[in-house]
């Protein structure tokens, strides 16, 4: 059954479902990730408690990470490149670990005002949710829907990097402390993040236009 719904889908021209579903673990691992990071500056959350549960939330990830590198490797034909398909892998493995960064490193800067911080998560998670829209339709979709869906993602990852960009205006536009250093650090992991939702992006878009 599994040879067959492979040859299925290499017949159709569309990601292999056992790749996708590999990818959409990731995905999912990640954006909790993401949704534990919002509970944690909201408060919901305290911040050990955000630090060891990110643990177990990238030990997810890693753990869909390492199942798709199993399935790329057992395929003789992938309808998108594998050097595309591995990097977006990784891209979502970079996201990933720079959440928990941030998570870390809040636990250790104890940095006072983090509700500044929400707008940027928030994109942060739309984000990540284009990602897991453009895997999705991989599996059903044709090119110009997986395409729209990776530059919505791209658009996302623009949309953080100016949005660091007017932190960090912010920050140095007053007096430089400790504090506002820290801020700064943090502020960065997240742009980080951004960065990696458009690498992840630019290998879904390249890994459609080469069908």
């Amino acid at each position: 059954m599994k040879r067959l719904r492979r040859v299925r889908d290499l017949m159709t021209g569309h990601m292999d479902s056992a790749l996708a579903e590999a990818l959409i673990g990731q995905l999912e691992a990640t954006k909790e990730g993401a949704w534990l990071a919002m509970a944690m500056i909201g408060g919901d959350t305290r911040r050990t408690d955000a630090h060891e549960e990110m643990r177990e939330i990238e030990h997810r990830g890693d753990t869909q990470r390492a199942r798709l590198v199993e399935e790329l490797s057992g395929s003789l034909v992938t309808p998108i490149d594998r050097e595309d398909i591995f990097r977006l892998s990784r891209s979502i493995d970079d996201i990933l670990d720079s959440l928990r960064d941030f998570v870390r490193e809040s636990h250790l800067y104890r940095v006072r005002e983090q509700q500044r911080f929400a707008p940027m998560l928030d994109q942060v998670i739309a984000g990540i949710e284009a990602l897991e829209t453009a895997v999705r339709d991989l599996v059903s979709a044709g090119t110009a829907t997986v395409t729209h869906d990776a530059l919505e993602a791209k658009k996302i990852s623009g949309t953080l990097q100016r949005m660091y960009q007017y932190e960090i205006a912010r920050i140095f536009s007053g007096e430089i402390t400790s504090e506002t250093m820290k801020e700064r650090e943090l502020v960065r992991r997240l742009e980080i993040v951004g960065m990696a939702i458009g690498v992840a992006a630019d290998a879904i878009a390249d890994g459609v236009m080469k069908r």
